[in-house]
C-alpha cells in the first residue's frame, strides 16, 4: 500500500529541492560551457604545452569520480592553513569554498567543463577542411576564422553529445545532498528518514528527475532541429509516373 503521505507531506520540501537542482545544473552548465569554449580551442589547436596542460586538466576531472572531487572541495581545502586565513579576513572570493552550495557549483561547473572541453574539442577537429579554405580565401584572420566559422560549427555539430552531458550533469547534482545541501536526492532523504518509506521518497524524486530529463530532451531536439536540420537526411518525395 502506497503512503501518499510521505509525498504530501513534503511537497514544499520537494519544490525546495527541485529549485535547487534546478539552479545547480543550470549555472554549471552555463558557466562550464563558457569555460569550454577557449580551453576547446587550446585542447584542439593551441601551441602543444598549453594543449598538454588543457588535456591534463580535462583527464583528472573525467577520470575521477564527481564525489571524490566534491568531497576534495569541500573538506579538503578547509585544512590548509593559508586558506583558513583567507577566511579569517573575510575575503568574499575565498569564502565561497566555505559554504556547500559555492563548493558544489565549483566542483560542478569544473567536472562538465572537462567534458565540454572535449566534446567541443572533438567536433574542432572535424572541421570540415574546405570551410577552413573558404575562410583564408575570404583573407580572414586565423581569429576571425575560429570566431566566426570554427567555433560556431563545432557548436552545432557538438549539440547531440552536449544533450548527454546535460543529461549526466543533472543527475550528477544528486550528490549536492552529501554536503547539506537540500536538493531533490536530499528532500528524499528527508522524508525517508520521517516516515521510514524509502519507497515513496525515493520513487518521486526519481520521477521529478526523470521529468526534467525529458524536458531537456526535448529542448535538444528543438535544438538540433533548428541548427542542424541541414545534416538530416531528405525524405523521399512520391513522384507521379
Amino acid at each position: 500500500m502506497i503512503e501518499w503521505a510521505v509525498i504530501t507531506d513534503n511537497l514544499p520540501e520537494y519544490a525546495a529541492g527541485l529549485w535547487l537542482t534546478l539552479q545547480l545544473t543550470f549555472l554549471s552548465l552555463c558557466a562550464g560551457l563558457l569555460l569550454a569554449i577557449p580551453l576547446a580551442v587550446l585542447r584542439s589547436s593551441g601551441p602543444s604545452a598549453v594543449s598538454r596542460m588543457v588535456w591534463a586538466y580535462t583527464y583528472f576531472f573525467r577520470g575521477t569520480p564527481m564525489l571524490v572531487q566534491l568531497l576534495l572541495i569541500y573538506y579538503g581545502l578547509g585544512q590548509f592553513e593559508w586558506i583558513q586565513a583567507r577566511w579569517a579576513e573575510g575575503n568574499p572570493l575565498w569564502l565561497v569554498l566555505r559554504e556547500p552550495y559555492g563548493c558544489a557549483l565549483i566542483t560542478f561547473t569544473l567536472n562538465t567543463c572537462a567534458y565540454t572541453t572535449e566534446i567541443i574539442a572533438g567536433a574542432l577537429r572535424t572541421t570540415p577542411h574546405g570551410e577552413i579554405e573558404a575562410a583564408l580565401a575570404c583573407g580572414m584572420s586565423r581569429l576571425t576564422m575560429i570566431r566566426r566559422i570554427l567555433v560556431p560549427g563545432a557548436l552545432r555539430r557538438a549539440l547531440p553529445a552536449y544533450s548527454n552531458e546535460a543529461i549526466f550533469m543533472l543527475h550528477g547534482t544528486a550528490i549536492a545532498s552529501t554536503v547539506t545541501l537540500v536538493d531533490i536526492t536530499g528532500a528524499a532523504r528527508n522524508a525517508y528518514s520521517q516516515h521510514f518509506a524509502p519507497f515513496e521518497a525515493f520513487i518521486f524524486a526519481g520521477l521529478i528527475y526523470l521529468c526534467i530529463t525529458f524536458a531537456l530532451v526535448g529542448l535538444f531536439r528543438l535544438a538540433e532541429r533548428r541548427w542542424l536540420s541541414h545534416l538530416q537526411p531528405r525524405k523521399a518525395t512520391a513522384t507521379r509516373q
